[in-house]
């Protein structure tokens, strides 16, 4: 047991086999860092602690009352459950030691609003976050996957995480799996059978329930969106906006909010949806709204942007946008089709919008392009429809 202070933090470290036999020995011990070295708050790290027993567990309790900041850092996954058994990760800030992977030269076979699949081996892929500080929503995202897969959505669940570089990765099992944008670009003369499985799995999510409370509703999300366009728009298109989008009826039904062919996978003959951390309830606009962003709406300006995203000609894109939005909607009414379309794009640019100010968007050149394209394609969409939904 050592212990230093760094940024007036006692940090003191465990290691071995901690039982009735050393645990008064080293509480002892700890009592004397503490007293010794004045600190704001104390982290014990647990990297070279490889067992704890119940004497030991009632030391760290008793240093809890005493240390209302203790925290606990570096848990392998066997002391971890221990601790988690227990109840101690509920008390306490815990932390795992966390196995390092690295995705250097890797393929990337997949990538979303807030993260990147990569393939590690035959039968693993590991889904690497770009916010570094992203351990609650990998936590968020694996709870989503998990009601989700019982809800008879097919998705993969992450088994595992893991440190990448700065960032956390959820790891996942996909055997022989390749994206749908993958398969397109390989075969864009089966462009219409991945059009029918990608609208047959959407159906299917848009038609499974939610229990109130398990998933969240996209509509706070929606009027967020409203808040940021109306700081922009003319006055009267702005209310104008939020009326069309609180008229928008609720719907206990499941959303991907990022449903696009980089996160749907064929693996052998199943088709899967990744990237749950997007996962709503909410009117099937919403998803349209995504989707034409995703495949039309962000190579407007420059269509590389969506050429190198998901990988395919921009051309093919929207080709396939266009098919699975009236294959979607099931009808050879092409005026209907394109007035769905044209509801979608209300949505998707004022997410666009939302997005690009967050960023800082006014700080650079393409970033008031992308808000002035936005801004401008609201005004004239708003000026033809009244409603935003079907």
């Amino acid at each position: 047991m050592n212990g230093i202070t760094e940024d007036n933090l006692l940090k003191v470290a465990l290691s071995g086999h901690i039982d009735s036999t050393n645990a008064p020995v080293l509480e002892t011990e700890v009592m004397a860092q503490r007293e010794s070295c004045p600190h704001d708050g104390m982290i014990l790290d647990l990297k070279d602690l490889t067992y704890i027993s119940s004497a030991g567990l009632r030391m760290v309790l008793h240093l809890g009352k005493l240390e209302p900041q203790l925290k606990l850092v570096n848990a392998s996954p066997e002391v971890y459950e221990i601790l988690d058994i227990t109840g101690f990760t509920e008390m306490f800030s815990v932390e795992k030691a966390y196995r390092v992977l690295s995705v250097e030269g890797c393929e990337i076979i997949g990538q979303g609003a807030n993260g990147t699949v990569y393939r590690i081996d035959r039968e693993t892929v590991v889904k690497v976050y770009r916010n570094p500080d992203c351990l609650p929503d990998v936590k968020r995202e694996r709870e989503l996957a998990r009601r989700a897969f019982v809800l008879g959505i097919p998705t993969a669940i992450p088994y595992d995480v893991v440190r990448v570089g700065d960032s956390y990765g959820s790891v996942f099992e996909l055997v022989n799996s390749r994206s749908f944008s993958r398969l397109i670009a390989a075969c864009p003369e089966e462009i219409d059978h991945y059009v029918d499985l990608y609208v047959e799995l959407m159906q299917k999510l848009h038609s499974t329930h939610a229990k109130p409370g398990d998933v969240p509703d996209i509509r706070e999300f929606a009027m967020d969106c409203v808040r940021y366009a109306q700081q922009l728009l003319p006055e009267e298109a702005g209310k104008k906006l939020q009326t069309m989008m609180e008229a928008i009826p609720d719907r206990d039904t499941l959303l991907h909010g990022d449903y696009h062919t980089n996160n749907i996978v064929m693996q052998n003959d199943e088709v899967l949806i990744l990237d749950m951390d997007t996962l709503y309830c909410g009117h099937p606009v919403f998803e349209l709204a995504s989707m034409y962003m995703a495949f039309v709406g962000f190579g407007e300006l420059d269509p590389a942007v969506v050429r190198n995203f998901l990988k395919m000609p921009y051309e093919t894109a929207k080709e396939f946008w266009k098919k699975s939005l009236k294959r979607y909607l099931n009808t050879e009414n092409q005026e209907y089709v394109d007035e769905v379309e044209k509801k979608a794009m209300v949505i998707g640019y004022a997410r666009l919008m939302r997005r690009t100010m967050r960023r800082d968007g006014f700080s650079t050149e393409e970033g008031r392009k992308v808000i002035e394209l936005c801004r401008s394609r609201l005004i004239q969409l708003l000026g033809e429809l009244d409603n935003l939904y079907f």
